[in-house]
């Protein structure tokens, strides 16, 4: 099938107008901005800031997550900040100071890339209109990208905005067209032990093939992070002392369900889920609403992947709305963007165990 060029500011203004996500005015406006209102980014007017944008993707690829590059600043960047120096032995300040800087810069790789799309990059097939209820969305077999726009800027780790800043309102997306993207790029595409429904999710999200292999985790509430150690776990209340390898923002709970502290155990993994939803089990839904076997998909309630947990119903796993993950509350489970989630499957094994903070 072939997919028709079209304007990147028409696609974002499609996927605003038909996702279901938590934007203020100013974001959903600046997709669908005209030519004159564009400014280069990394420039007075942009909203991307460069020197942010650069640490994101370098922080990004040194497996301290972000979140989504945007090239803003935030707590997401502020606790990757954090997480990179403690990694590095680097004083523990949250700011790019000059040492953080050049640790970073170390990677040698510039903030962005020119890609010629393929369909890789922007092939459907596509959900749109996307259903908002749970009992149309169970009439449909895959609940996919909604555009073109869409999957791209999941699988370069940014936001549909972001592309329309980087690149102008005036450019076109399809197979053929090439775009200034966020350089996530791997360096390997090796996916060996990857299972037959792993390795197409790590591909399709830019994760890269070499990971470091982890042997616990530990999610602090507080910070709004998980982070992936090596060493021995400690158990009971033993203090943490393994070594940092990674971290991830995470949404832990809320109030109704809030994050269960202790240990844990996560047993097994899925890839592209369906997803039991139970209306008794959502605070926010009356129990009164039938039970629906929501189909797979990025789009998904629980996004491309589900790593179980012992405590039932809990599981960490990804999310259709990547730029709320910190920043708005979930049903007790911990949610990660796609791309993370997939990334913590690459170095984790099932068995692996975990400890919860307050």
């Amino acid at each position: 099938m072939r997919y028709r060029p079209m304007l990147i500011s028409a696609a974002a203004a499609a996927f605003v107008a038909g996702a279901a996500i938590a934007q203020n005015s100013a974001d959903n406006a600046s997709a669908s901005e005209g030519k004159k209102s564009w400014v280069a980014p990394g420039t007075p007017g942009s909203p991307i800031k460069g020197e942010q944008f650069h640490a994101q993707v370098l922080l990004d690829m040194a497996g301290f997550s972000p979140g989504v590059i945007d090239g803003r600043s935030g707590s997401s960047l502020t606790e990757a900040i954090r997480g990179f120096q403690e990694s590095k032995g680097l004083k523990v300040t949250g700011k790019l100071d000059g040492q953080t800087r050049s640790a970073l810069l170390s990677q040698n790789r510039p903030s962005t890339v020119d890609v010629k799309l393929t369909a890789d990059d922007v092939g459907g097939p596509f959900t749109y209109p996307f259903p908002k209820k749970p009992e149309d969305q169970e009439k449909l077999s895959f609940l996919g990208y909604r555009n073109m726009l869409e999957k791209l800027a999941e699988r370069y780790h940014t936001t549909p905005q972001t592309i329309v800043a980087l690149n102008g309102p005036d450019k076109s997306i399809g197979i053929g067209q090439t775009l200034r993207l966020p350089n996530v790029v791997p360096q390997s595409r090796d996916y060996s032990g990857a299972n037959e429904k792993q390795e197409p999710l790590l591909a399709a999200l830019n994760v890269d093939g070499n990971q470091p292999q982890g042997d616990y985790i530990v999610v602090d509430k507080s910070e709004g992070t998980l982070k992936v150690y090596k060493g021995e776990f400690p158990a009971g209340s033993a203090k943490v002392d393994g070594q940092l390898i990674a971290q991830f923002p995470v949404t832990t709970g809320s109030g109704h369900d809030p994050l269960p502290l202790g240990n844990w155990k996560v047993p097994t993994f899925s890839y592209l889920p369906p997803f039991n939803y139970q209306p008794d089990l959502f605070w926010d839904v009356s129990d009164e609403k039938a039970e629906r076997k929501l189909p797979p998909g990025p789009n998904g309630m629980v996004g491309v992947a589900w790593l179980d947990l012992t405590k039932k119903h809990y599981g960490i796993h990804g999310t259709p709305e990547p730029q709320v993950i910190g920043k708005t509350q979930s049903h007790g489970c911990l949610r990660l963007t796609n791309w993370d989630v997939m990334r913590l499957s690459r170095m984790m094994k099932p068995g692996f165990q975990a400890k919860f903070v307050a």
